[in-house]
């Protein structure tokens, strides 16, 4: 095993195992912690940790008493689909936590709701006819020092049913959608830079033509079809967003709002 690339110990020994599970290596059996200490010459802490991130991607399952087997089935296109949907569940449950921690350390208001005819560029976004009905929400996000946030988004109306302006009050959107039963998957960004108009400039109390980080943000359901389509405005002395690439394609990005604010997107 190589120490001197440029990566965490435990990391090495994800990327060899996950490499080892997609060659079906351990379709007979998935060694022990200890013989994996032993076979990469590191502590327990440094294994358990490698193992987790496999669990989490949906490669590996860990159960008290049971040891550790591997969930991929070579040449078998359904645990492929299978093992696809667990990652995508596994990136959602980093992108609840954050929103829902984000929720809790500030504060919203809802300028509007309505149901409107999706716009040309929103059913083309969504997928679905032009003039559907869609949710159309407003708000502006608060941290303690002022306006942090002025975000538009479009939900189809058969996934929005279920909630308006008194429940976007107090919980996140995609925590609404989950709990109306849709399954959340994957998500698809872009950030650019665009200069506040004259409404946008009085939510954020910024002066029109300021700078601001604009997010637009494409929610996937884990059958990968659109659910949600969001326009974010950001001032960016209170939003940063960071991201880590490794050599292998793997990404880390974070989220910090001001200094006492943070979410991980994994």
């Amino acid at each position: 095993m190589t120490h001197d690339m440029p990566l965490p110990k435990y990391h090495q020994v994800y990327l060899v195992l996950r490499e080892q599970l997609h060659e079906g290596k351990f379709s007979q059996g998935f060694p022990g912690e200890l013989a994996l200490m032993q076979h990469f010459s590191v502590a327990r802490v440094t294994v358990r940790r490698a193992l987790a991130q496999l669990a989490q991607e949906g490669l590996i399952s860990r159960e008290p008493g049971r040891g550790t087997r591997s969930l991929l089935r070579r040449n078998n296109p359904q645990s492929t689909k299978e093992i696809s949907n667990k990652r995508q569940q596994a990136r959602l449950t980093g992108l609840l936590e954050n929103l829902v921690s984000m929720g809790l350390r500030t504060s919203v208001k809802v300028l509007s709701v309505e149901r409107i005819p999706a716009p040309l560029d929103v059913s083309s976004s969504l997928q679905i006819n032009q003039d559907a009905l869609v949710q159309k929400a407003q708000r502006v996000r608060y941290t303690k020092e002022g306006p942090l946030s002025h975000i538009t988004t479009w939900v189809p109306e058969q996934f929005a049913s279920g909630f308006g302006r008194k429940e976007l009050e107090r919980k996140p959107i995609l925590v609404l959608l989950e709990e109306s039963g849709v399954r959340v998957g994957r998500a698809q960004q872009t950030i650019s830079a665009k200069l506040a108009d004259a409404n946008t400039s009085q939510h954020l109390d910024v002066a029109i033509g300021s700078a601001l980080l604009s997010v637009n943000r494409l929610i996937f359901d884990i059958d990968d079809k659109p659910i949600q389509w969001l326009h974010g405005l950001y001032r960016p002395d209170r939003y940063e967003y960071q991201m880590q690439l490794s050599r292998v394609g793997s990404i880390d990005a974070k989220v910090w709002v001001s200094k006492e604010l943070s979410a991980n997107f994994h």
